[in-house]
């Protein structure tokens, strides 16, 4: 479950916008999983305890008390509207059927979750020690958790064991959230845009309800999106990081990939 949220390499950088408070929060969450992702399957102490602080995150990111209502609604709107496409000729139902049960499996599982996401590891009283020092300047020294430092002496692999069984925790979440944010962002067209003296603005077609925006920009250009947006318009000001690491406004012209998803 932890391996497919790895990051792989790319030849352009991507930004994501969110457009709405729900979904930040799977971003945040798919964010967190990544960094699992690359944390995990290593082998040091010391990035084994970063791994762990992650689930700790996750656990604060997903402690909201309608996420997981959110995400079933979620999972059930977008279940009728695949279910809104049977009998169209340009649809495979192969490929509709999958989909749909993907989302029916994903559904099942996170309404057996008891509680909220990451509840049973909150019953782990070893566990709740570390997260309640972790967050301290230098609190997790052996002197303060003395059997957390004992585990980080344990075995790689055993190690590796240990947070995978606890990440599994929050699997029905976070599998849920991987099939939403794919839908939606399969859901946009991309399309090549220049921003002119460094600004796009581009005003959002009406009678649609968009959710996320995806700029794809060449690393070799030195700039750095400033993104802001709402249900009229996006906007895009690009700068450029400069001396004393300051940040000012680039006035080249620039060319972007950007994908505006529903």
């Amino acid at each position: 479950m932890i391996g497919r949220f790895a990051q792989e390499p790319v030849s352009v950088i991507l930004y994501e916008y969110p457009f709405n408070e729900r979904i930040r929060t799977y971003l945040r969450l798919e964010h967190l999983f990544r960094r699992l992702g690359e944390l995990v399957p290593r082998s040091h102490p010391i990035d084994h305890h970063y791994a762990l602080a992650t689930i700790f995150e996750v656990m604060d990111v997903a402690a909201r008390a309608d996420l997981k209502s959110d995400v079933m609604k979620d999972l059930d709107k977008q279940k009728q509207l695949l279910n809104s496409y049977r009998g169209n000729p340009a649809i495979a139902e192969t490929v509709l059927d999958e989909v749909v049960g993907q989302l029916d499996r994903c559904f099942s599982t996170l309404n057996l979750l008891p509680g909220k996401a990451g509840q049973s590891l909150t019953e782990n009283e070893w566990l709740m020690s570390i997260r309640s020092r972790v967050g301290i300047p230098g609190g997790t020294c052996e002197f303060d958790l003395p059997a957390y430092y004992a585990w980080q002496h344990r075995d790689a692999r055993k190690r590796q064991a240990d947070l995978e069984r606890w990440a599994n925790t929050l699997a029905p979440l976070v599998e849920s959230i991987h099939l939403l944010l794919k839908l939606l962002r399969d859901s946009g067209t991309p399309q090549k845009v220049v921003a002119s003296h460094g600004q796009l603005q581009q005003n959002l077609p009406q009678g649609r309800v968009f959710q996320l925006l995806r700029l794809r920009l060449d690393p070799t250009l030195g700039l750095v999106p400033e993104i802001s947006g709402n249900r009229l318009m996006v906007s895009v000001r690009l700068m450029r990081q400069e001396a004393a690491d300051r940040l000012h406004a680039s006035n080249d012209n620039a060319q972007f990939e950007l994908t505006l998803c529903s």
